[in-house]
């Protein structure tokens, strides 16, 4: 599977219900995982890394079944190149972990203190990387 139909799977799966803003902060974030050269996210340097790196995404380490059970639209493949093309959401344009808490609040932390809050889109909260990050 190529990138842009990887991207786009996770994009769908991730963020389908979450509009386009909530679609692209997740194709975001997945691309400044590839991107990164620091802490734990600096050992992954593609699209296929970063998704199936351990513990990181439900539908690709939990339940693969649900990536691979997707069938993207031309809105997802459009917002995977984007992101692969070097498109950032400005909100999230250095995050690099989203998580649905469930609830109308976002910590203000990351877990180890590794990320701060930095927005929430839809019913997901973003965080980007403190100094501790770069430790991981």
């Amino acid at each position: 599977m190529n990138d842009v139909e990887l991207l786009a799977r996770i994009i769908q799966c991730e963020a389908g219900g979450e509009g386009e803003d909530g679609m692209r902060a997740v194709a975001s974030v997945v691309m400044n995982r590839v991107r990164q050269t620091g802490g734990e996210y600096g050992r992954y340097n593609t699209v296929n890394d970063v998704i199936f790196a351990p513990r990181q995404f439900e539908c690709a380490t939990d339940q693969p079944q649900n990536l691979f059970n997707m069938r993207p639209e031309g809105v997802h493949y459009e917002i995977a190149r984007w992101a692969i093309d070097g498109g950032r959401l400005g909100d999230v344009y250095d995050s690099l972990w989203f998580f649905n808490p469930y609830s109308p609040v976002c910590r203000n932390n990351f877990p180890n203190d590794s990320g701060y809050f930095k927005t929430r889109i839809g019913n997901h909260c973003f965080y980007s990387p403190t100094s501790a990050y770069y430790n991981t």
